[in-house]
């Protein structure tokens, strides 16, 4: 499970070492103003479109610190996209996970030639998510 308490402590730490108050903070990422403090005061937890409009505008910032507090310090470390993976999926397959069974497509139909994958979400039972972006 997240901690909020946590997220939020960093964003307020994004805040103080970028010079900002809530009000322009909340201008730079294109929130109004009222989320912020309503965040920031613990009242509202961020959403997941809230944070990824702060990793966003401030590309330092890892979703790996921003949500678990977790600094990458394998910053050469190969990732998901450092190569091209074919699915390994056919079309007919079936996953069976113990109580639901699921028709799986290959990604490669969902997606035409000049698509890249840019975010991964994984979002899990709990209410937790983790992202995976594309480093650039």
């Amino acid at each position: 499970m997240l901690n909020y308490e946590g997220i939020v402590l960093r964003i307020k730490k994004i805040i103080e070492n970028n010079e900002l108050n809530a009000a322009s903070f909340a201008e730079k990422i294109g929130v109004q103003r009222s989320g912020i403090s309503h965040i920031l005061s613990g009242r509202n937890k961020p959403s997941l479109e809230f944070l990824s409009k702060i990793q966003h505008t401030f590309k330092e910032v890892e979703y790996d610190w921003l949500l678990l507090g977790i600094e990458n310090s394998k910053k050469e470390a190969p990732t998901l996209f450092s190569e091209k993976i074919e699915p390994q999926v056919q079309s007919d397959s079936i996953i069976d996970d113990g109580s639901i069974k699921k028709q799986i497509e290959p990604l490669s139909q969902n997606l035409d030639d000049a698509q890249e994958i840019n975010k991964i979400i994984f979002i899990y039972t709990d209410g937790s998510f983790k992202i995976i972006d594309k480093k650039y």
